[in-house]
């Protein structure tokens, strides 16, 4: 990884990890809610997830790594729970996404470190 992928790398993890994070939360919240209000909450958790999913396909570009494809796939397998109305499910596979993603961070800052850029 070169000094401009690991900035790309750093900087795409970063806001892949808080938007896998606000996902998280809001499922916690939506989880909570009353029935009639539920639908509604899983349409906007959908709307979420598919723009962490455009993000992880950015990172894939921008700074390629085996680490996106199994984010991406644990993003699949939610996207697959949500349709499937098992909202509590959703959660596992976002935090297995969060960690190939967390992954990447890592990688990217050690480059950085060892480029004394940080």
């Amino acid at each position: 990884m070169d000094t401009r992928s690991a900035t790309l790398a750093f900087s795409q993890s970063e806001k892949i990890k808080a938007g896998l994070i606000w996902t998280s939360q809001t499922i916690e919240m939506a989880m909570g809610l009353p029935d009639q209000n539920k639908a509604g909450a899983e349409q906007i958790i959908t709307a979420l997830v598919s723009m962490v999913a455009n993000e992880i396909h950015l990172g894939m570009k921008i700074a390629p790594s085996k680490q996106w494809e199994a984010a991406l796939k644990h993003i699949n397998n939610a996207i697959v729970m949500l349709n499937s109305n098992v909202l509590h499910d959703v959660p596992f596979h976002l935090s297995k996404a969060l960690s190939h993603v967390t992954s990447i961070g890592q990688t990217a800052m050690t480059r950085l470190r060892e480029d004394g850029l940080v």
